[in-house]
């Protein structure tokens, strides 16, 4: 499932062709993708001028002059492509409709934007924009690992006295919002902590050093426009490239990068998903 990075990189692949432009057409191809849509979703999207563009955790959020917010969800499978040319620049003709693209949305501006999702695991949703922060899949999200909130002091005063491995802590989206399997295994390593560690085992300064790097490790992926995994694709179509910079994701069995070390990548499985570390370099 794409997590923070991938769905960041798609947010700002949308921006020249969705803010500050109208819909001028919404079409919804199918009744639901994981859930059903809102009633009458075509017809309150049809008309209405995206004001601004936001992420929270892995969700984006389409803030409509009508005073509802448009929620998207990527799930598994889910891609937000653009076609067309909003910046004028170039004449492009949109591509043929495809099977699985059920939620499509033409924009004043001459951009065409394709909610595409093969396994139907995304969504979306309509709400009004005041009351957000109240909805059922942001209500108990945590802070962003990019904002004010997340501080030492936070994760310290989170962390300290839980009996959780530090891997599940950190997936926690109440502890951290939109962290997901690859970037915390990527973090972990970055800061030379065992993923099975108790949090509360750790000192106060190591889990505090863990905010600046959380932050490092995300904005790595973020300029590396993401980590391509199976379906993962940026708002262009084209793929990202951070899982060629991953130190321990998906490297079982392959030498630590870190100079000096002799060790290989070990693998093991924390609820149910894997998990990736040096066994040299992590305590």
């Amino acid at each position: 499932m794409p997590e923070l990075p991938e769905v960041e990189t798609v947010r700002r692949g949308l921006v020249s062709a969705m803010e500050s432009a109208t819909i001028v057409r919404a079409e919804v191809n199918r009744p639901d993708l994981r859930w059903p849509f809102p009633e009458n979703m075509a017809d309150r999207l049809t008309g209405q001028k995206v004001l601004q563009l936001r992420r929270r955790s892995k969700y984006i959020l389409a803030d409509l002059g009508s005073g509802e917010t448009a929620l998207i969800h990527l799930g598994m499978s889910g891609r937000m492509l653009v076609s067309g040319d909003p910046l004028g620049r170039f004449v492009h003709a949109h591509p043929a409709p495809q099977k699985h693209d059920h939620v499509v949305l033409h924009m004043d501006n001459g951009a065409r934007v394709t909610f595409n999702d093969p396994r139907r695991f995304g969504a979306m949703d309509l709400f009004p924009t005041e009351s957000g922060e109240a909805h059922r899949l942001l209500a108990a999200l945590g802070p962003e690992p990019f904002g004010n909130r997340f501080d030492d002091a936070y994760l310290v005063s989170r962390l300290s006295e839980r009996k959780t491995p530090m891997k599940a802590a950190l997936l926690d989206q109440k502890t951290v919002a939109g962290l997901g399997n690859i970037y915390v295994c990527e973090a972990l390593f970055r800061a030379g902590i065992h993923p099975a560690r108790q949090a509360r085992r750790l000192s106060r300064k190591r889990l505090a050093s863990l905010v600046p790097i959380i932050r490092e490790v995300l904005q790595d992926a973020i300029d590396a426009g993401g980590s391509s995994l199976r379906d993962f694709r940026q708002a262009d179509g084209e793929l990202g490239y951070f899982q060629h910079s991953f130190d321990v994701y998906g490297r079982e069995g392959a030498p630590c990068r870190t100079p000096g070390c002799t060790a290989t990548i070990r693998r093991i499985v924390q609820s149910g998903r894997s998990t990736f570390y040096c066994p040299a370099c992590q305590r």
